[in-house]
């Protein structure tokens, strides 16, 4: 592989129990990114020019509001914001002249195609796609090289929905033979079998208000519908069990 490894940190997230490990890699990235974002880097011109001009997704905009650095925020929205208007404000005088594309098909105007790009553009999704990449290929290659890191792969508690169709569909570019016949075999085997166990939970955190159980233990399901928000959507509590 040529690709840039991170051996290290994949391991440490390995390290720690969570339902979707892939969830926990990208939220670290996020997390980090955030702290960037509305650390001095918003006061560079750089920066500055390339966020007012691509802006921030939904999520993302949350977890820098939820960083609290209101100041750094509202600076970072205007200039943003100004950007929008100007832009706007010359694709408005262009009405609603349509643009071409392939063989001259109509495709929108120039205002309709300017909302849904900017809507749709994140400089924190941007910053951390090739790294978030790079750390499924190193679990990849770790599942392959290292026979200790296969062990936490066998012993974590499986990934969600998204991140084992996104490992499923990866491996056959980065293994090979009865590796790759390993590794599916696993991965589907861990995915399953723990996707099961969490709905044997969220089942008996139904079951524990029928009075009839009042008395009998939570056993694990007590904070069981959290960790189903991870196996099912991707949602990392902020205290994972």
């Amino acid at each position: 592989m040529k690709e840039i490894l991170y051996d290290i940190p994949v391991n440490d997230i390995f390290d720690i129990p969570c339902e979707c490990p892939v969830c926990a890699m990208r939220k670290k990235l996020e997390d980090d990114s955030v702290a960037f974002v509305m650390g001095p880097s918003y006061m560079e011109d750089d920066i500055r020019l390339t966020t007012d001009k691509i802006g921030f997704c939904e999520r993302h905009m949350q977890m820098m509001y939820d960083f609290e650095n209101r100041l750094g925020l509202a600076l970072i929205l205007n200039t943003h914001m100004q950007n929008i208007i100007q832009n706007i404000e010359k694709l408005q005088k262009k009405g609603r002249k349509e643009t071409s594309g392939l063989f001259s098909k109509k495709t929108g105007s120039s205002l309709s195609d300017y909302v849904k790009k900017t809507s749709g553009s994140c400089f924190i999704c941007d910053r951390i796609r090739d790294t978030f990449k790079r750390y499924l290929i190193t679990t990849l290659y770790l599942y392959e090289k290292d026979m200790a890191f296969r062990k936490k792969f066998l012993s974590s508690r499986g990934f969600c929905f998204e991140h084992y169709g996104m490992l499923f569909e990866m491996a056959p570019e980065y293994l090979h033979g009865q590796v790759l016949e390993d590794f599916t075999t696993d991965l589907n085997q861990i995915f399953l079998s723990n996707f099961k166990r969490m709905q044997d939970e969220v089942s008996w955190f139904i079951d524990k208000f029928d009075y009839r159980n009042a008395d009998a233990p939570w056993k694990t399901s007590k904070d069981a519908l959290p960790r189903a928000m991870t196996k099912v959507n991707g949602i990392l509590p902020s205290a994972d069990s």
